[in-house]
């Protein structure tokens, strides 16, 4: 039991897990660490080899790291990028055998020709460029065999670890590692579901239809499976080559601004963004902004992204009652209304640190950051999609100061949100929202009134209970109980007295200092009893006043 659990459950059964594969699986994983010394430190260089060593999962975990320099420092962060795309390839024998076996017939039959050349290759998959037999010219991307069963086997010892620490070290832990756990599974197993990226690129491109400058490959869906995809190969320029851009002809600035704008389409009207904008997933091709790799993507729905806009114009006015309305908001829940003050007071801090500041220089992946933290703190749970929303803007403005450092990121951001006010576009925002909470209303109104009905029912027939609790109601009923025993025991002390004082003038026999042995030992019990009586008032007493 102990670090692995249960022999038996759903997810090791899906993936074919066994306690003995995990155990191996450790030990490769401390084999590894060894190896590379990490009790002795670890440099950049040496950091990303060992990831790499480790497998698919920690190469996806380095990559996350690397977009996150406020957590390493900034020599890591460059070097974990390299961790994007330079891996080892596989060998092209492999990539047959694996399309022959999810299509279930030979693969002259589909594609005329497959370089043998990758174009790509990642931890997870790699592409190759092809032409079917129909003459369309593709790009196939194939998953790596076995590499979501060994991200499933590194996400199980990973869970155990953290429900293992969760146990030990409950009050000293900062981040909910067992969350942290889950939303990485979350991110590997929809990244592995290459379906489920063929339907992101098909949404994405009715998406981009009214944007001329935004584009992104089409895929075949009769061709693609859970570990392949077909799309159309898009031959273009990198972002991370600005060069080669500038040498072409483009306005980097121009495409950084239509970039940012889109994307800010993408979060705050949609919905629906990419989330893992980084300079190897952008294109440009024939004029055209390219975003590929839509393997990661972010949803948002119609109140998180009223709430979002809101947010961000009241660090702008540095109005703190409507941030912290907005956090409430976005946490879907009630703040104690004990704890609102202090809620305020460091909502305060926050606009101070960042409302000063004018629109266009607010980071808001920092300001993201500090409001999470500030959250956990006052235990409200902000949705998942703001994780997401935060890590997406680190990627997009780390890539836009790297390459193109001229786009104001937040400006343009802030310019999309003012632009899209318009009466129209916020009457109709509001209608929405006011349909979806009449329709909630109303439903709930309905099942009052069934609920009452039942009520009713039950009240006619003598069948209705009612169970109360009085609030606040337990600390006065405990110093009743308290007041009760003492006086029941001060009878008592009372009762041994007088009973004895009366054996005492009875004379009975035997005698023991004077004293008849029954009205001696009444005298003993009721003089133990006083004092215990005594001790535990004060002591009690003590107590209260240290509180």
């Amino acid at each position: 039991m102990g670090l692995f659990g249960r022999r038996k459950d759903s997810f090791a059964q899906r993936y074919h897990l066994t306690r003995r594969g995990k155990v191996k699986r450790l030990g490769q994983i401390a084999a590894i660490a060894r190896q590379f010394d990490v009790m002795h430190g670890l440099t950049p260089v040496r950091l990303r080899l060992m990831l790499e060593a480790l497998g698919p999962t920690f190469v996806k975990v380095g990559q996350m790291l690397s977009m996150r320099s406020e957590i390493l420092p900034q020599p890591f962060c460059d070097e974990l990028a390299k961790l994007r795309a330079n891996a080892d390839p596989m060998p092209y024998l492999t990539v047959l055998e694996t399309l022959t076996r999810e299509y279930g017939r030979p693969v002259e039959e589909i594609f005329d020709h497959i370089d043998t050349t990758p174009l790509g290759s990642a931890s997870l998959a790699q592409v190759h460029r092809a032409t079917l037999v129909s003459g369309e010219d593709i790009a196939v991307k194939v998953q790596r065999p076995g590499v979501r069963e060994t991200m499933a086997q590194d996400v199980s010892i990973m869970r155990s670890i953290a429900r293992l620490a969760t146990r030990v070290v409950p009050s000293a832990q900062v981040v909910d590692l067992r969350g942290v756990v889950e939303e990485l599974w979350d991110t590997f197993e929809s990244e592995t579901d290459f379906l489920l990226e063929a339907r992101n690129l098909s949404e994405f491109n009715r998406f981009c239809a009214p944007y001329r400058y935004m584009d992104c490959p089409k895929p075949y869906m009769d061709l693609c499976s859970e570990h392949v995809v077909v799309m159309d190969y898009v031959e273009g320029i990198a972002l991370s080559h600005p060069d080669q851009l500038a040498e072409a002809g483009y306005d980097l600035k121009e495409i950084g601004t239509k970039l940012v704008d889109n994307f800010a389409a993408q979060m705050l009207d949609e919905g629906f963004f990419h989330a893992d904008p980084h300079p190897g997933n952008i294109l440009v091709s024939q004029g055209s902004i390219v975003l590929i790799d839509l393997g990661m993507v972010g949803r948002l729905n119609q109140k998180t992204r009223a709430v979002l806009r809101d947010m961000i114009f009241a660090v702008g006015s540095q109005d703190s009652p409507a941030l912290a309305d907005g956090l409430l908001r976005f946490a879907g829940t009630q703040a104690d209304p004990e704890d609102y003050a202090a809620l305020l007071s460091d909502l305060d801090v926050i606009v101070k640190e960042f409302g000063t500041v004018d629109l266009a220089d607010l980071n808001i992946a920092d300001f993201l950051g500090a409001l999470t933290q500030m959250a956990q703190r006052h235990d409200i749970e902000l949705p998942s999609s703001i994780t997401t929303v935060g890590r997406a803007l680190v990627t997009l403005e780390g890539m836009l100061d790297e390459f193109i450092p001229d786009v104001n990121m937040i400006q343009i951001i802030s310019n999309h949100i003012a632009s899209s006010k318009t009466v129209s576009v916020v009457g109709k925002d509001e209608l929405k929202t006011l349909g979806l909470e009449g329709h909630q209303a109303l439903h709930g109104v309905l099942g009052a009134l069934a609920e009452s009905k039942v009520a009713m029912h039950m009240l006619t027939r003598g069948q209705l209970r009612v169970n109360m609790q009085l609030v606040g109601s337990q600390e006065p009923f405990a110093m009743l109980s308290d007041m009760v025993n003492r006086l029941t025991m001060a009878l008592i002390v009372v009762g041994l007295f007088v009973g004895s004082s009366i054996v005492y003038f009875a004379g009975m026999k035997p005698i023991v200092f004077g004293i008849p042995v029954v009205g001696f030992m009444g005298y003993v019990v009721a003089f133990v009893l006083s004092v215990w009586i005594v001790f535990d008032i004060y002591f009690k007493g003590r107590r209260k006043k240290k509180r």
